[in-house]
């Protein structure tokens, strides 16, 4: 889905070269059940619900102008399924249905406690995760070492062209990580 037709403000938005290829790794079935964690703008949130179209996507954002942005982008874009969540995750999950895929797009300096409660709740859970900063790459790393976990990581870096008087020049966007936990031990 082009990124046009989300509302965006001031919050940060998961871009949708960057969003097809979350897509994809999360492996969406009909009925999944998935958090958005950090969800931002909603782009992914929404994104899923109108894929997994009889299952349910919970979008938990911890700043009240990006649930605003979501429920709006979720009205304008019919994804009925999908629930706002006003909260910092680990927190903010109590109480919520447990999910097959996870998907954390922030996490508040809060990612190892995040991601053990999901895998508490379904040691199976599917999870994919978007990284800018090589500390938070770094944590990752080390959470995947201490749990023994294993974890595919790809780095992508999309650029797009800006017209600059008669000519179309590459404007690069940061790279992005994009990490996937499938559940289970090595």
């Amino acid at each position: 889905m082009e990124d046009k037709h989300f509302i965006r403000g001031k919050i940060p938005m998961t871009k949708s070269e960057i969003r097809a290829i979350v897509i994809a790794k999360l492996e969406l079935q009909a009925d999944s059940i998935l958090y958005d964690i950090g969800a931002g703008t909603g782009s992914v949130a929404v994104e899923a619900a109108l894929t997994a179209r009889q299952g349910h996507v919970y979008a938990i954002e911890q700043k009240e102008e990006g649930c605003e942005l979501i429920r709006r982008n979720q009205a304008a874009l019919g994804a009925k399924n999908l629930t706002v969540v006003e909260g910092r995750a680990p927190k903010a999950l109590a109480g919520l249905p447990i999910p097959d895929r996870v998907f954390i797009g922030g996490s508040g300096g809060e990612l190892a406690k995040i991601l053990d409660q999901v895998r508490d709740c379904n040691p199976q859970v599917r999870v994919v995760l978007t990284v800018i900063a090589l500390e938070t790459l770094t944590e990752v790393g080390e959470y995947l070492r201490r749990r023994e976990l294993e974890a595919e990581i790809v780095s992508v870096q999309v650029a797009r062209a800006e017209k600059l008087g008669n000519y179309h020049l590459m404007q690069g966007q940061n790279p992005v990580y994009i990490i996937t936990i499938s559940g289970g031990m090595k």
